[in-house]
């Protein structure tokens, strides 16, 4: 069921009226620089008040200004001041242009009125700077270039009528990259349009290599990051409520900022993801604290005019982040709870379960369950290597239900349950010892309060036989009691009640549509595997929520926490991105997670 909180529509702000006519204007501008029957059509007196002439210096002029109010559109959209600065900065200059070029008062006085605009509804643009680093300028010079390429192509094809001879496509596109540097290409035109063309090329060029400049020399924002004491912090809150929630130790990612409550006794952790501050299950610490850590979220949500949003979220977290703050909640998936002193392989609900696990055993395979304080360096250094090298994707999986290391040694209370198969179980004359030795799987549990513990990874060799992950799930469940534990959490099943009631007798139209949707995705998101697979182990389902602002948001959140969780990956190339990687094991950032499915050795997500 969904949880969620009506409201009436909220009216439209000043920023993205502001943002939208910059768009609008941009668009226009554009036009106006590259096509010549537009500047000439009947919207010739809309584009008369817009930057620029109707020369070559006018069609540069107007270019340049279109791109500029592009970029600037989405920033202040979304408040932030050092775009307002810019649009504050450029808006004089058009006038200017325009009174030198055009000697057009309309379009000058347009200009101060959107400006005043913005100088009054100053204190509207005041939202701080996103996380960046100087990759954002190799970024942005890919980009920039790219479309700078296409817009010349554009540019240089829209003159048929003035182009001398008939220029085929690698000839414009050379015209197009000599232009770019402020040189002649080999096309000429008729007339003034060989200049307008080369003045259009030389500002793209121009801004791409600004753009560029001040990106990379800008000073860095660099993203929030756990401290020590922070750290320090979270795990008092931890021993003292850890219990409440099974992501609680999640909280502890290396690579989360946190805000705390005024008084210290609640915390929210996040991570910023394409504009998205993306929290991660309920708050720590005590709940009568949370309103207070919640305020601060929002409060820093707001000052960077972030979209607040929590995934993963309990329904009594879902209730108070509503209930705070005005959010609505809706329902995202269940989490498979194991009850220990309720768990038997008896019975013929289990069937499956118990004829795997005898199959695997009698195949030769052992079992160990243990503290992670109870383990060698040599061994975990053994462990990390085999988890590393299983993983099935390029890019590590996971956020809100998944801690990022193995082994340190402040997570010494974790539990490790490993799969192992001696040479002389192996079928033939003995081969090679393996890299990792008999080792061939490998699951990883993090501390739930001090009754419980909650799965964050699994991962086995490919050689290795079917069923290592029901095994070690077996075998942890077994060994939980002389552990001390009597509950475990395994994996997230996203959206597992519309799976469960669309397959069940008389189930409508619509339930088996969305069902079927669902299993399509699957394809890709092993969202109907992970619920079977789960549900083999007979666990009882806990809700969990996502909270986020409006609907609109929801498309951004989803992509934001695809990003997070591993499943979208928008970074350099690889040789590039290794060049500032830490090593191999300092995983401070943290990107190892809870696993998907059975078929997958590669990690848990939620």
């Amino acid at each position: 069921m969904a949880r969620r909180l009506l409201r009436g529509p909220r009216p439209e702000s000043v920023p993205s009226l502001v943002g939208t006519a910059c768009a609008l204007i941009g668009l226009v501008d554009i036009a106006a620089g590259v096509f010549p029957r537009f500047r000439h059509s009947r919207m010739h007196s809309f584009a008369e008040v817009l930057p620029g002439a109707l020369g070559p210096f006018a069609a540069a002029l107007s270019l340049s200004a279109g791109v500029l109010l592009l970029l600037l559109a989405h920033g202040l959209k979304r408040r932030k001041r050092r775009a307002w600065r810019a649009a504050v900065f450029l808006l004089p200059a058009g006038t200017v242009a325009q009174f030198a070029y055009r000697h057009s008062v309309i379009g000058a006085l347009l200009s101060l009125g959107l400006l005043a605009l913005l100088v009054r509804h100053r204190g509207e643009f005041a939202a701080l700077p996103d996380p960046r680093s100087r990759w954002r300028a190799l970024a942005n010079f890919v980009l920039m270039g790219a479309g700078s390429i296409g817009l010349g192509l554009v540019i240089v094809s829209a003159h048929p009528h003035r182009t001398i001879g008939n220029p085929s496509l690698s000839e414009r596109l050379e015209h197009v990259l000599y232009g770019l540097f402020g040189f002649d290409g080999p096309i000429d035109y008729k007339g003034i349009v060989s200049g307008t063309v080369g003045y259009s090329l030389g500002s793209l060029g121009l801004l791409t290599a600004l753009t560029t400049i001040y990106l990379a020399f800008r000073p860095e924002h660099p993203v929030a990051r756990l401290t020590e004491d922070d750290e320090r912090r979270l795990r008092a809150l931890l021993d003292r409520h850890g219990g409440r929630d099974s992501l609680g130790h999640f909280a502890l990612r290396r690579d989360k900022g946190v805000v705390f409550s005024p008084s210290g006794k609640a915390a929210v952790c996040y991570r910023v993801v394409s504009g998205v501050m993306l929290a991660s299950g309920d708050p720590i610490g005590d709940v009568e604290a949370w309103p207070g850590a919640i305020e601060r979220f929002m409060d820093e949500a707001k000052a960077h005019s972030w979209t607040p949003a929590v995934m993963g979220c309990s329904e009594t977290g879902g209730e108070v982040w509503t209930r705070e703050t005005g959010l609505d909640a809706l329902e995202l998936g269940d989490e498979a709870v194991v009850d220990v002193p309720d768990f038997s392989l008896r019975g013929r609900a289990m069937r499956n379960v118990r004829q795997m696990v005898t199959r695997i055993e009698r195949a030769g395979y052992e079992t160990r369950v243990r503290r992670v304080r109870d383990l060698s360096e040599g061994e975990l250094a053994r462990i990390r290597d085999a988890a590393d090298d299983w993983r099935g994707t390029d890019t590590e999986r996971g956020f809100s239900m998944a801690l990022g290391r193995i082994g340190d040694p402040a997570d010494g209370d974790s539990v490790i349950a490993t799969a192992h198969k001696p040479d002389e179980a192996e079928p033939g004359p003995p081969g090679p010892p393996g890299p990792y030795g008999d080792l061939k799987a490998v699951l990883h549990f993090v501390p739930w309060g001090t009754d419980g513990m909650s799965l964050d990874l699994m991962r086995r060799d490919r050689s290795a036989d079917p069923g290592m992950n029901e095994l070690l799930i077996v075998a942890a469940l077994h060994a939980a009691p002389a552990l001390g534990v009597v509950r475990v959490s395994l994996n997230f099943a996203m959206f597992r009640s519309a799976l469960a009631r669309g397959e069940r007798l008389g189930a409508g139209p619509v339930l088996r549509g969305w069902r079927g949707v669902l299993v399509f995705l699957s394809r890709w998101f092993q969202i109907e595997s992970l619920y079977r697979f789960n549900a083999k182990f007979q666990p009882r389902w806990e809700p969990r929520y996502v909270v986020f602002r409006s609907t609109g948001d929801l498309p951004r959140i989803g992509f934001a926490a695809m990003q997070a969780e591993g499943f979208v990956t928008l970074s350099l190339p690889r040789p590039l991105r290794r060049l500032g990687r830490p090593g191999r094991h300092d995983r401070t950032d943290g990107h190892a997670a809870r696993t998907t499915a059975p078929t997958d050795p590669g990690v848990r997500t939620a």
